[in-house]
Protein backbone atom coordinates (compact mmCIF):
# COMPACT_ATOMS: atom_id res chain seq x y z
CA UNK A 1 0.00 0.00 0.00
CA UNK A 2 1.55 3.54 -0.92
CA UNK A 3 0.27 6.78 0.11
CA UNK A 4 0.73 10.29 -1.43
CA UNK A 5 1.03 13.04 1.25
CA UNK A 6 1.29 16.73 0.53
CA UNK A 7 0.01 19.39 2.95
CA UNK A 8 -0.15 22.55 3.89
CA UNK A 9 -1.11 22.91 7.03
CA UNK A 10 1.13 20.13 8.66
CA UNK A 11 -1.26 19.51 11.98
CA UNK A 12 -1.37 15.87 12.72
CA UNK A 13 0.98 14.88 9.50
CA UNK A 14 3.64 13.74 11.56
CA UNK A 15 1.75 11.23 14.09
CA UNK A 16 -0.47 10.11 10.49
CA UNK A 17 2.69 9.42 9.02
CA UNK A 18 4.19 7.12 11.91
CA UNK A 19 1.31 5.14 12.18
CA UNK A 20 0.98 4.93 8.42
CA UNK A 21 4.55 3.25 8.46
CA UNK A 22 4.11 1.21 11.55
CA UNK A 23 1.98 -0.30 9.09
CA UNK A 24 3.74 -0.59 6.25
CA UNK A 25 2.31 1.77 4.10
CA UNK A 26 4.96 3.13 1.89
CA UNK A 27 5.39 6.83 2.19
CA UNK A 28 5.80 9.83 -1.06
CA UNK A 29 5.55 12.93 -0.20
CA UNK A 30 6.20 16.55 -1.79
CA UNK A 31 8.80 19.53 -1.12
CA UNK A 32 8.49 20.54 2.86
CA UNK A 33 6.48 17.93 4.10
CA UNK A 34 8.95 15.53 2.66
CA UNK A 35 11.36 17.12 4.65
CA UNK A 36 9.61 17.50 7.81
CA UNK A 37 9.06 13.37 7.58
CA UNK A 38 12.48 12.33 6.97
CA UNK A 39 13.46 14.90 9.78
CA UNK A 40 11.49 12.44 11.73
CA UNK A 41 13.45 9.71 10.80
CA UNK A 42 10.43 8.31 8.77
CA UNK A 43 11.65 6.75 5.29
CA UNK A 44 9.92 8.30 2.69
CA UNK A 45 10.46 9.15 -1.31
CA UNK A 46 10.34 12.32 -2.75
CA UNK A 47 7.29 13.38 -5.83
CA UNK A 48 10.49 13.94 -8.31
CA UNK A 49 12.20 10.74 -7.56
CA UNK A 50 8.51 9.13 -8.50
CA UNK A 51 8.05 11.03 -11.47
CA UNK A 52 11.84 11.71 -12.67
CA UNK A 53 10.79 15.59 -12.44
CA UNK A 54 12.19 18.28 -10.92
CA UNK A 55 10.01 20.43 -9.29
CA UNK A 56 9.84 23.03 -10.94
CA UNK A 57 8.26 27.16 -11.38
CA UNK A 58 9.02 27.69 -7.09
CA UNK A 59 6.68 24.60 -6.35
CA UNK A 60 4.00 25.37 -8.88
CA UNK A 61 4.53 21.98 -11.00
CA UNK A 62 5.25 18.96 -8.85
CA UNK A 63 2.69 16.94 -8.81
CA UNK A 64 1.16 17.57 -12.44
CA UNK A 65 2.14 14.20 -13.81
CA UNK A 66 1.37 10.89 -15.75
CA UNK A 67 2.89 8.96 -12.53
CA UNK A 68 0.64 10.19 -9.83
CA UNK A 69 -2.57 10.63 -11.72
CA UNK A 70 -2.10 7.91 -13.25
CA UNK A 71 -1.68 5.96 -10.16
CA UNK A 72 -4.72 7.99 -8.45
CA UNK A 73 -6.93 7.42 -11.51
CA UNK A 74 -6.36 3.37 -12.75
CA UNK A 75 -9.45 1.55 -11.72
CA UNK A 76 -7.94 -1.99 -10.42
CA UNK A 77 -10.97 -3.79 -11.60
CA UNK A 78 -10.38 -2.70 -15.38
CA UNK A 79 -7.47 -5.14 -17.04
CA UNK A 80 -6.60 -2.52 -19.69
CA UNK A 81 -5.78 0.16 -17.12
CA UNK A 82 -3.53 -1.76 -15.16
CA UNK A 83 -1.88 -3.03 -18.60
CA UNK A 84 -1.03 0.54 -19.36
CA UNK A 85 0.19 1.02 -16.10
CA UNK A 86 3.11 -1.60 -16.29
CA UNK A 87 3.57 -0.62 -19.28
CA UNK A 88 4.64 2.89 -18.08
CA UNK A 89 6.49 2.14 -14.94
CA UNK A 90 3.33 3.60 -12.98
CA UNK A 91 2.30 2.60 -9.29
CA UNK A 92 -0.68 2.83 -7.84
CA UNK A 93 -1.41 5.30 -4.86
CA UNK A 94 -3.97 3.39 -2.36
CA UNK A 95 -3.84 7.03 -0.15
CA UNK A 96 -3.95 10.50 -1.07
CA UNK A 97 -3.56 12.85 2.06
CA UNK A 98 -3.70 16.60 0.84
CA UNK A 99 -4.92 19.82 2.16
CA UNK A 100 -4.89 23.27 0.11
CA UNK A 101 -2.79 26.05 0.10
CA UNK A 102 -4.53 28.30 2.56
CA UNK A 103 -6.64 30.80 0.14
CA UNK A 104 -9.05 31.63 2.38
CA UNK A 105 -7.16 32.28 5.16
CA UNK A 106 -4.88 34.59 3.18
CA UNK A 107 -7.25 36.67 1.52
CA UNK A 108 -9.19 37.23 5.34
CA UNK A 109 -5.64 38.96 6.43
CA UNK A 110 -5.90 43.25 6.44
CA UNK A 111 -3.37 44.01 3.91
CA UNK A 112 -3.96 40.61 1.53
CA UNK A 113 -2.59 41.83 -2.14
CA UNK A 114 -3.86 40.24 -5.17
CA UNK A 115 -0.43 38.89 -6.11
CA UNK A 116 -1.00 37.62 -2.20
CA UNK A 117 -3.86 35.79 -3.33
CA UNK A 118 -3.12 34.78 -6.63
CA UNK A 119 0.38 32.75 -5.25
CA UNK A 120 -1.74 31.12 -2.62
CA UNK A 121 -4.66 29.30 -5.21
CA UNK A 122 -3.55 25.59 -5.57
CA UNK A 123 -3.57 23.88 -9.06
CA UNK A 124 -1.84 20.32 -8.00
CA UNK A 125 -3.05 20.06 -4.95
CA UNK A 126 -6.85 20.18 -6.43
CA UNK A 127 -6.02 18.16 -9.45
CA UNK A 128 -5.02 15.31 -6.89
CA UNK A 129 -7.55 15.37 -4.72
CA UNK A 130 -10.52 15.29 -7.84
CA UNK A 131 -8.53 12.62 -9.34
CA UNK A 132 -8.78 10.48 -5.91
CA UNK A 133 -12.08 11.49 -5.60
CA UNK A 134 -13.50 10.15 -8.53
CA UNK A 135 -11.14 7.05 -8.21
CA UNK A 136 -13.00 6.82 -4.77
CA UNK A 137 -13.36 2.74 -4.80
CA UNK A 138 -9.76 1.98 -4.98
CA UNK A 139 -8.21 5.35 -3.07
CA UNK A 140 -9.22 6.81 0.04
CA UNK A 141 -8.87 10.51 0.11
CA UNK A 142 -8.22 12.70 2.97
CA UNK A 143 -8.20 16.20 3.12
CA UNK A 144 -8.71 17.41 6.93
CA UNK A 145 -6.85 16.18 9.56
CA UNK A 146 -10.10 15.87 11.31
CA UNK A 147 -10.38 12.36 8.88
CA UNK A 148 -6.95 10.64 10.19
CA UNK A 149 -7.46 9.05 13.53
CA UNK A 150 -10.71 7.16 11.94
CA UNK A 151 -8.78 5.91 8.77
CA UNK A 152 -6.01 4.75 10.96
CA UNK A 153 -8.25 3.09 12.74
CA UNK A 154 -9.91 1.02 10.23
CA UNK A 155 -6.37 0.33 8.64
CA UNK A 156 -5.16 -0.84 11.89
CA UNK A 157 -8.04 -3.13 12.76
CA UNK A 158 -9.09 -4.87 9.14
CA UNK A 159 -5.85 -3.49 6.75
CA UNK A 160 -8.69 -1.71 4.41
CA UNK A 161 -10.21 1.70 4.70
CA UNK A 162 -13.54 0.14 3.91
CA UNK A 163 -16.02 1.22 1.15
CA UNK A 164 -18.51 3.38 3.07
CA UNK A 165 -15.72 5.47 4.60
CA UNK A 166 -13.58 6.00 0.94
CA UNK A 167 -16.86 7.03 -0.23
CA UNK A 168 -17.58 9.44 2.44
CA UNK A 169 -13.79 10.68 1.99
CA UNK A 170 -14.84 11.01 -1.69
CA UNK A 171 -17.20 13.11 -0.98
CA UNK A 172 -16.07 15.64 1.53
CA UNK A 173 -13.01 15.99 -0.63
CA UNK A 174 -15.31 17.34 -3.55
CA UNK A 175 -16.93 19.40 -0.81
CA UNK A 176 -13.90 20.58 0.27
CA UNK A 177 -12.80 21.55 -3.29
CA UNK A 178 -16.49 23.22 -4.30
CA UNK A 179 -15.77 25.59 -1.15
CA UNK A 180 -12.67 26.35 -2.34
CA UNK A 181 -13.58 27.24 -5.39
CA UNK A 182 -16.29 29.50 -4.72
CA UNK A 183 -13.80 31.23 -2.37
CA UNK A 184 -11.97 32.15 -5.17
CA UNK A 185 -14.45 32.89 -7.03
CA UNK A 186 -15.72 35.19 -4.48
CA UNK A 187 -12.36 36.81 -4.04
CA UNK A 188 -11.59 37.82 -8.05
CA UNK A 189 -15.13 38.26 -9.06
CA UNK A 190 -15.38 41.19 -6.57
CA UNK A 191 -11.95 42.58 -7.45
CA UNK A 192 -11.61 45.82 -9.09
CA UNK A 193 -7.77 45.67 -11.31
CA UNK A 194 -8.25 49.36 -12.28
CA UNK A 195 -7.95 50.57 -8.08
CA UNK A 196 -7.34 47.74 -6.75
CA UNK A 197 -10.30 47.60 -4.80
CA UNK A 198 -13.04 44.81 -4.04
CA UNK A 199 -16.37 45.82 -4.21
CA UNK A 200 -18.90 44.52 -1.77
CA UNK A 201 -21.09 42.70 -3.43
CA UNK A 202 -19.19 39.95 -6.68
CA UNK A 203 -19.86 39.64 -10.10
CA UNK A 204 -20.98 35.98 -8.69
CA UNK A 205 -21.98 34.79 -5.70
CA UNK A 206 -21.30 30.99 -4.40
CA UNK A 207 -23.24 30.74 -1.24
CA UNK A 208 -21.80 27.61 0.76
CA UNK A 209 -24.13 25.80 3.48
CA UNK A 210 -23.60 22.15 4.96
CA UNK A 211 -26.98 20.74 5.99
CA UNK A 212 -27.95 19.92 9.42
CA UNK A 213 -31.16 18.20 9.32
CA UNK A 214 -33.72 17.07 6.76
CA UNK A 215 -36.95 18.47 8.42
CA UNK A 216 -40.27 16.45 8.22
CA UNK A 217 -41.90 19.12 5.65
CA UNK A 218 -41.87 22.96 5.10
CA UNK A 219 -44.21 25.94 6.31
CA UNK A 220 -47.08 24.03 5.06
CA UNK A 221 -47.23 19.68 4.90
CA UNK A 222 -47.54 19.58 1.06
CA UNK A 223 -43.57 21.05 1.43
CA UNK A 224 -40.50 19.82 1.53
CA UNK A 225 -37.67 21.09 3.84
CA UNK A 226 -34.31 21.14 4.93
CA UNK A 227 -32.00 22.76 7.61
CA UNK A 228 -28.69 24.40 7.14
CA UNK A 229 -25.91 26.31 8.23
CA UNK A 230 -23.03 28.30 7.04
CA UNK A 231 -19.89 26.88 6.06
CA UNK A 232 -17.95 28.99 9.06
CA UNK A 233 -21.19 29.76 11.07
CA UNK A 234 -21.12 33.12 13.54
CA UNK A 235 -20.71 32.00 17.11
CA UNK A 236 -23.74 32.50 19.08
CA UNK A 237 -26.49 31.95 15.98
CA UNK A 238 -29.29 29.91 16.23
CA UNK A 239 -27.27 27.25 13.87
CA UNK A 240 -25.12 26.38 17.18
CA UNK A 241 -27.84 25.72 19.52
CA UNK A 242 -27.77 22.29 21.15
CA UNK A 243 -30.69 20.37 22.09
CA UNK A 244 -31.64 19.59 25.09
CA UNK A 245 -34.85 17.77 24.80
CA UNK A 246 -38.06 17.97 22.78
CA UNK A 247 -39.59 16.89 19.47
CA UNK A 248 -37.41 17.37 16.60
CA UNK A 249 -37.45 21.12 15.54
CA UNK A 250 -39.78 22.15 12.63
CA UNK A 251 -39.43 24.88 9.91
CA UNK A 252 -41.65 27.20 11.62
CA UNK A 253 -40.11 26.49 14.74
CA UNK A 254 -36.79 27.21 13.34
CA UNK A 255 -37.69 30.78 11.43
CA UNK A 256 -39.27 31.98 14.75
CA UNK A 257 -36.53 30.61 16.99
CA UNK A 258 -33.95 32.86 15.08
CA UNK A 259 -36.60 35.74 15.27
CA UNK A 260 -36.19 35.33 19.29
CA UNK A 261 -33.46 34.42 19.33
CA UNK A 262 -32.20 37.68 16.96
CA UNK A 263 -34.24 39.95 19.30
CA UNK A 264 -33.34 38.77 22.99
CA UNK A 265 -29.45 38.96 21.93
CA UNK A 266 -30.06 42.74 21.10
CA UNK A 267 -30.18 43.92 25.15
CA UNK A 268 -27.61 43.78 27.60
CA UNK A 269 -29.75 43.54 30.65
CA UNK A 270 -31.68 40.38 31.34
CA UNK A 271 -34.69 39.57 29.18
CA UNK A 272 -37.33 37.75 27.75
CA UNK A 273 -38.91 37.77 24.27
CA UNK A 274 -41.68 35.66 23.21
CA UNK A 275 -42.36 35.22 19.73
CA UNK A 276 -45.67 33.76 17.50
CA UNK A 277 -45.52 33.65 13.27
CA UNK A 278 -42.06 35.74 13.61
CA UNK A 279 -43.37 38.53 15.44
CA UNK A 280 -42.64 39.63 18.92
CA UNK A 281 -45.72 39.27 20.72
CA UNK A 282 -44.51 39.81 24.57
CA UNK A 283 -40.48 41.94 25.21
CA UNK A 284 -39.26 42.55 28.46
CA UNK A 285 -36.40 43.28 30.52
CA UNK A 286 -36.07 42.10 34.37
CA UNK A 287 -34.23 42.06 37.64
CA UNK A 288 -34.23 37.82 36.90
CA UNK A 289 -35.72 35.69 34.50
CA UNK A 290 -39.02 35.24 36.31
CA UNK A 291 -39.94 38.93 36.24
CA UNK A 292 -38.65 39.30 32.64
CA UNK A 293 -40.63 36.81 31.33
CA UNK A 294 -43.86 37.41 33.91
CA UNK A 295 -43.79 40.78 32.03
CA UNK A 296 -43.26 39.17 28.51
CA UNK A 297 -46.15 37.40 29.03
CA UNK A 298 -48.43 39.75 30.37
CA UNK A 299 -48.04 41.97 26.99
CA UNK A 300 -50.32 39.25 24.62
CA UNK A 301 -50.86 35.72 26.81
CA UNK A 302 -53.36 35.06 24.06
CA UNK A 303 -50.94 35.16 21.62
CA UNK A 304 -48.14 33.73 23.78
CA UNK A 305 -49.50 30.26 23.78
CA UNK A 306 -47.60 28.11 21.60
CA UNK A 307 -44.83 30.28 21.28
CA UNK A 308 -41.19 30.64 21.36
CA UNK A 309 -39.38 31.80 23.99
CA UNK A 310 -36.03 33.12 24.57
CA UNK A 311 -33.59 34.43 27.20
CA UNK A 312 -30.11 36.20 27.00
CA UNK A 313 -29.74 34.60 30.73
CA UNK A 314 -29.72 31.50 32.66
CA UNK A 315 -33.20 30.31 33.27
CA UNK A 316 -33.38 29.42 37.25
CA UNK A 317 -36.23 26.82 38.53
CA UNK A 318 -38.55 30.04 39.71
CA UNK A 319 -38.99 30.93 35.72
CA UNK A 320 -39.11 26.85 34.72
CA UNK A 321 -41.35 26.49 37.14
CA UNK A 322 -43.63 29.81 35.35
CA UNK A 323 -42.89 28.82 32.13
CA UNK A 324 -44.23 25.28 32.04
CA UNK A 325 -47.79 26.15 32.86
CA UNK A 326 -48.09 27.61 29.51
CA UNK A 327 -47.77 25.79 26.14
CA UNK A 328 -44.54 26.46 24.83
CA UNK A 329 -43.06 24.92 21.27
CA UNK A 330 -39.24 26.25 22.04
CA UNK A 331 -37.48 27.57 24.86
CA UNK A 332 -33.90 29.32 24.00
CA UNK A 333 -31.22 30.33 26.52
CA UNK A 334 -27.83 30.46 27.24
CA UNK A 335 -27.78 28.30 30.19
CA UNK A 336 -30.39 26.39 32.62
CA UNK A 337 -29.71 25.26 36.41
CA UNK A 338 -29.89 21.76 37.05
CA UNK A 339 -33.71 21.93 38.88
CA UNK A 340 -34.96 24.28 35.56
CA UNK A 341 -33.97 21.12 33.15
CA UNK A 342 -35.91 18.85 35.77
CA UNK A 343 -38.84 20.70 35.76
CA UNK A 344 -38.81 20.90 31.73
CA UNK A 345 -38.70 16.94 31.74
CA UNK A 346 -42.28 16.67 32.64
CA UNK A 347 -42.77 18.12 29.60
CA UNK A 348 -41.13 16.22 27.25
CA UNK A 349 -42.43 17.95 24.27
CA UNK A 350 -40.84 20.88 24.72
CA UNK A 351 -37.77 21.58 22.82
CA UNK A 352 -35.53 23.13 25.37
CA UNK A 353 -32.05 24.76 22.94
CA UNK A 354 -28.80 25.98 24.87
CA UNK A 355 -27.28 28.50 22.81
CA UNK A 356 -23.74 30.48 24.25
CA UNK A 357 -23.74 33.90 23.71
CA UNK A 358 -21.06 35.49 21.96
CA UNK A 359 -18.43 37.13 23.64
CA UNK A 360 -19.60 40.85 23.22
CA UNK A 361 -16.11 42.82 21.90
CA UNK A 362 -16.86 46.53 21.64
CA UNK A 363 -16.50 47.73 17.71
CA UNK A 364 -16.79 43.72 16.74
CA UNK A 365 -17.62 42.48 13.43
CA UNK A 366 -20.76 40.75 13.08
CA UNK A 367 -19.62 37.65 12.66
CA UNK A 368 -18.18 38.05 16.44
CA UNK A 369 -21.27 39.48 17.72
CA UNK A 370 -23.01 36.46 16.51
CA UNK A 371 -25.11 38.45 13.63
CA UNK A 372 -25.68 37.29 9.73
CA UNK A 373 -23.00 40.55 7.97
CA UNK A 374 -25.82 39.68 4.59
CA UNK A 375 -29.46 39.11 4.53
CA UNK A 376 -30.45 37.34 1.42
CA UNK A 377 -34.01 36.78 0.19
CA UNK A 378 -35.03 34.74 -2.51
CA UNK A 379 -37.30 35.61 -5.46
CA UNK A 380 -38.29 34.35 -8.71
CA UNK A 381 -34.74 33.25 -10.14
CA UNK A 382 -32.83 35.43 -8.38
CA UNK A 383 -31.70 36.40 -4.82
CA UNK A 384 -31.95 39.81 -3.45
CA UNK A 385 -28.34 40.55 -1.20
CA UNK A 386 -28.06 43.43 1.00
CA UNK A 387 -25.73 43.92 4.54
CA UNK A 388 -28.04 43.30 7.40
CA UNK A 389 -29.90 45.05 9.47
CA UNK A 390 -27.41 45.51 12.18
CA UNK A 391 -27.97 49.17 13.22
CA UNK A 392 -27.44 49.86 17.22
CA UNK A 393 -29.32 53.50 18.33
CA UNK A 394 -27.70 55.23 20.86
CA UNK A 395 -28.85 58.05 22.99
CA UNK A 396 -26.57 60.46 21.49
CA UNK A 397 -27.89 59.74 18.08
CA UNK A 398 -31.90 60.29 19.33
CA UNK A 399 -32.71 64.13 17.90
CA UNK A 400 -35.71 66.04 19.88
CA UNK A 401 -38.07 67.70 17.52
CA UNK A 402 -41.17 68.82 19.87
CA UNK A 403 -41.39 71.50 22.90
CA UNK A 404 -41.88 68.97 25.51
CA UNK A 405 -38.73 67.35 26.56
CA UNK A 406 -38.65 63.46 27.38
CA UNK A 407 -37.38 62.73 30.94
CA UNK A 408 -34.70 60.06 31.51
CA UNK A 409 -36.88 57.32 32.20
CA UNK A 410 -39.27 58.00 28.79
CA UNK A 411 -35.47 58.29 26.52
CA UNK A 412 -34.43 54.61 28.03
CA UNK A 413 -38.03 53.27 27.33
CA UNK A 414 -37.85 54.58 23.81
CA UNK A 415 -34.04 52.84 23.54
CA UNK A 416 -36.09 49.54 24.29
CA UNK A 417 -38.84 50.22 21.90
CA UNK A 418 -36.63 50.80 19.38
CA UNK A 419 -34.69 48.04 19.78
CA UNK A 420 -38.31 45.58 20.02
CA UNK A 421 -39.56 47.33 16.74
CA UNK A 422 -36.58 46.57 14.45
CA UNK A 423 -37.97 43.31 15.11
CA UNK A 424 -41.61 43.49 14.24
CA UNK A 425 -42.98 42.95 10.81
CA UNK A 426 -43.85 46.37 8.89
CA UNK A 427 -45.32 48.30 9.59
CA UNK A 428 -44.44 48.05 13.24
CA UNK A 429 -45.83 49.85 16.04
CA UNK A 430 -45.12 48.94 19.85
CA UNK A 431 -45.98 50.66 23.02
CA UNK A 432 -43.86 50.25 25.90
CA UNK A 433 -43.25 51.04 29.58
CA UNK A 434 -41.12 50.16 32.08
CA UNK A 435 -38.66 48.10 30.45
CA UNK A 436 -42.32 46.08 29.01
CA UNK A 437 -44.02 46.05 25.22
CA UNK A 438 -47.62 47.29 25.99
CA UNK A 439 -49.27 46.69 23.00
CA UNK A 440 -47.74 45.55 19.23
CA UNK A 441 -48.84 45.96 15.94
CA UNK A 442 -47.07 44.08 13.40
CA UNK A 443 -47.28 43.35 9.59
CA UNK A 444 -50.50 45.63 8.56
CA UNK A 445 -50.61 47.32 4.94
CA UNK A 446 -51.13 50.20 6.91
CA UNK A 447 -49.36 52.20 10.13
CA UNK A 448 -52.97 53.23 10.96
CA UNK A 449 -53.82 49.85 11.45
CA UNK A 450 -50.86 48.58 12.84
CA UNK A 451 -51.19 51.19 15.82
CA UNK A 452 -55.22 50.23 16.40
CA UNK A 453 -54.19 46.58 16.55
CA UNK A 454 -51.45 47.28 19.33
CA UNK A 455 -53.99 49.18 21.41
CA UNK A 456 -56.40 46.59 20.82
CA UNK A 457 -53.89 43.96 22.02
CA UNK A 458 -53.58 46.16 24.97
CA UNK A 459 -57.03 46.06 25.91
CA UNK A 460 -57.18 42.62 25.55
CA UNK A 461 -54.44 42.16 27.93
CA UNK A 462 -56.03 44.13 30.46
CA UNK A 463 -53.23 46.93 30.43
CA UNK A 464 -53.36 50.33 29.93
CA UNK A 465 -51.61 52.45 27.45
CA UNK A 466 -51.62 55.90 29.34
CA UNK A 467 -47.94 57.13 29.67
CA UNK A 468 -46.29 54.68 27.54
CA UNK A 469 -43.93 55.36 24.55
CA UNK A 470 -44.76 54.11 21.22
CA UNK A 471 -41.99 53.15 18.88
CA UNK A 472 -42.99 53.31 14.75
CA UNK A 473 -40.49 51.89 12.45
CA UNK A 474 -41.02 54.15 9.96
CA UNK A 475 -42.15 57.96 9.68
CA UNK A 476 -45.89 58.58 10.00
CA UNK A 477 -46.56 60.62 6.58
CA UNK A 478 -49.74 62.10 7.71
CA UNK A 479 -50.36 63.64 11.51
CA UNK A 480 -53.01 61.00 11.79
CA UNK A 481 -51.08 58.06 12.61
CA UNK A 482 -49.66 60.38 15.29
CA UNK A 483 -53.15 61.23 17.06
CA UNK A 484 -53.98 57.53 17.01
CA UNK A 485 -50.84 56.47 19.36
CA UNK A 486 -51.91 59.77 21.25
CA UNK A 487 -55.35 58.65 21.48
CA UNK A 488 -54.64 55.11 22.60
CA UNK A 489 -52.34 57.20 25.99
CA UNK A 490 -48.74 57.42 24.23
CA UNK A 491 -47.25 60.58 25.13
CA UNK A 492 -43.70 59.94 23.83
CA UNK A 493 -43.24 58.89 20.38
CA UNK A 494 -39.93 57.72 18.54
CA UNK A 495 -39.62 57.33 14.97
CA UNK A 496 -37.18 57.83 11.88
CA UNK A 497 -38.40 61.68 10.71
CA UNK A 498 -37.48 62.14 7.01
CA UNK A 499 -40.99 62.38 5.60
CA UNK A 500 -41.59 66.01 3.56
CA UNK A 501 -44.52 66.46 6.08
CA UNK A 502 -42.16 65.96 9.16
CA UNK A 503 -43.10 70.22 10.25
CA UNK A 504 -47.13 68.51 9.91
CA UNK A 505 -46.61 65.46 12.48
CA UNK A 506 -44.21 67.58 14.85
CA UNK A 507 -46.43 70.49 15.07
CA UNK A 508 -49.18 67.80 16.25
CA UNK A 509 -47.37 66.74 18.63
CA UNK A 510 -46.79 70.10 20.11
CA UNK A 511 -50.34 70.66 19.74
CA UNK A 512 -50.97 67.08 21.73
CA UNK A 513 -48.61 67.78 24.07
CA UNK A 514 -46.25 64.99 23.70
CA UNK A 515 -42.52 64.23 23.06
CA UNK A 516 -41.19 63.53 19.95
CA UNK A 517 -37.22 62.29 19.05
CA UNK A 518 -36.69 61.29 15.85
CA UNK A 519 -33.76 58.62 15.17
CA UNK A 520 -32.88 59.05 11.79
CA UNK A 521 -32.79 54.76 11.02
CA UNK A 522 -35.78 53.21 9.34
CA UNK A 523 -36.16 49.51 10.34
CA UNK A 524 -38.64 48.04 7.39
CA UNK A 525 -38.94 44.42 7.99
CA UNK A 526 -40.69 42.28 5.40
Amino acid sequence: MKALISVSDKTGIVELAKALHALKVELVSTGGTAKLLADQGLPVTEVAQVTDFPEMLDGRVKTLHPKVHGGLLARRDVPEHMAALKAHGIQTIDLLIVNLYPFEATVAKTGCTLEDAIENIDIGGPAMVRSAAKNWKDVAVLTDASQYAAVIEELTAHGRVSEKTRFALSVAAFNRISNYDAAISDYLSSYNLEDNTRTEYPAQSNGRFVKLQDLRYGENPHQTAAFYRDLHPAPGSLVTAVQLQGKELSYNNIADADAAWECVKSFTESACVIVKHANPCGVALGANPLESYSKAFQTDPTSAFGGIIAFNCSVDAAAAQQISKQFVEVLMAPSYTPEALDIFKAKANVRVLQIALPEFKAGGSAFEQGRNAQDIKRVGSGLLIQTADNHELQLADLKVVTKVQPTPAQLQDLLFAWKVAKYVKSNAIVFCANGMTMGVGAGQMSRLDSARIASIKAGHAGLSLQNTVVASDAFFPFRDGLDVVVDAGANCVIQPGGSMRDPEVIAAADERGVAMVFSGVRHFRH
